[in-house]
């Protein structure tokens, strides 16, 4: 072989061996199309979904129980009721949140049925009217003195209410109004179902075949309804009216309540009739399900005059929603409080206030005697806040 042939040879064995290398380093480089797959199916199984919350918030407060000297004090010259002044000083702390909850104690059955005091109350439709211009969305109708007017009354009232736009529970006009589960739904997209239960009716008889006018405390039925209420709706806030009267502390019929409540998944429980401020607390239900109870919220506007029947307060929380993926869960949290005291002077001026704002003029001691309120009511729950602002 001549000189040029063989260098020939030796640069076309050069250029396939060349050739031959970076076939296999592009074959290394690019995977297969089924691995390609199998690493895409990988990633997504190991890629965790996104969460996202949301929350909106909640205040409560205890009894409007409209006692005479308070509905003559709102009377006006032109014969109507104004008792939006009474709730001035409480307002901007009732309609900054989400929803607001009031337990409405007597019925407001209007004055052309007559008003009434203690014992059987009817009172003015502007009671309903104040608590809607205060920010109120929610009321609960079932307590001892719902039955005080009999049907006309309770029929009256929710005339009323339905007129305002008011959301009402625990009392209603008839057996389809009673079937209508209350679920309040928000534009934050979380839902919350309201529902009321009263021990009693101080011995008053409920009508043959008219269940429907109130509820009554019945675990069979409430725990039901329960169990409806968490199917239709995000969370659960109940309300009890029970307990006795004037005392500080639940007995132990309330504690059994709330942990019947816990133990079916309620998320939130307003308790009422004391008149009296009862603790605050976390109760844990089965399955480690944590409800949230304020046993009383005390008396918010009454004309009861005795120290501890004048002090109440408004109840906040949040309630917070958390969507990962296709699981959905709800959890409440930040319980916060603040002691209100009704003021007034020989039975006329009534106005509710907040505890702190209180001067020594206006409740001799006054920070003392709020100081030991909070330590009351955040016996059980040493993390509980008050609102002072």
């Amino acid at each position: 072989m001549k000189r040029g042939q063989l260098l020939w040879a030796f640069m076309v064995l050069a250029v396939c061996l060349l050739l031959a290398a970076c076939s296999a380093n592009d074959s290394e480089a690019k995977p297969t199309e089924r691995e390609s797959s199998q690493k895409a199916e990988e990633s997504e199984k190991t890629e965790e979904p996104k969460a996202t919350k949301k929350k909106i918030t909640l205040s409560a407060i205890g009894d409007m129980l409209i006692h005479d000297t308070v509905y003559e004090d709102a009377r006006t010259a032109d014969g109507g009721f104004h008792f939006e002044p009474m709730l001035k000083r409480v307002k901007p702390y009732l309609n900054d949140t989400t929803i607001t909850f009031a337990n409405q104690e007597t019925m407001i059955g209007g004055k052309v049925l007559g008003l009434s005091s203690y014992p059987t109350f009817n009172s003015p439709h502007a009671v309903g009217d104040a608590l809607k211009d205060a920010g109120v969305d929610v009321v609960s109708l079932a307590n001892n003195h719902t039955l005080d007017g009999g049907e006309e009354a309770i029929k009256s009232a929710i005339e009323h209410w339905e007129k305002i736009d008011m959301m009402y529970t625990g009392a209603y006009k008839n057996e389809a109004d009673s079937n209508k589960l209350r679920v309040y739904e928000t534009e934050e997209g979380i839902s919350v179902a309201f529902l009321a239960y009263t021990y009693g009716t101080n011995g008053i008889p409920i009508p043959a075949g008219k269940d429907y006018l109130v509820n009554l405390i019945d675990k069979e039925r409430m725990g039901k309804r329960i169990m409806d209420a968490k199917e239709r709706a995000d969370a659960v806030v109940l309300s009890l009216h029970y307990g006795n009267q004037y005392e500080r502390m639940p007995n132990k019929e309330q504690k059994d309540l709330v942990q019947f409540a816990a133990d079916n998944g309620v998320d939130v429980v307003l308790g009422h009739h004391p008149h009296v401020l009862q603790p605050v607390d976390w109760v844990e239900g089965e399955n480690g399900h944590r409800t949230l109870a304020v046993y009383s919220l005390g008396n918010f506007l009454s004309g009861q005059d005795e120290f501890h029947r004048r002090i109440g307060g408004i109840f906040k929380f949040v309630i917070e929603k958390t969507i990962k993926g296709e699981k959905e869960t709800i959890e409440v949290k930040a319980p916060q409080f603040m002691p209100t005291f009704v003021k007034f002077q020989n039975w006329a001026n009534y106005e509710v206030t907040p505890m702190f704002e209180l001067s020594d003029d206006e409740l001799p001691n006054a920070q003392k005697h709020y100081q030991e309120i909070k330590d009351h009511m955040s016996q059980w729950v040493p993390d509980l806040t008050f609102i002072e602002e």
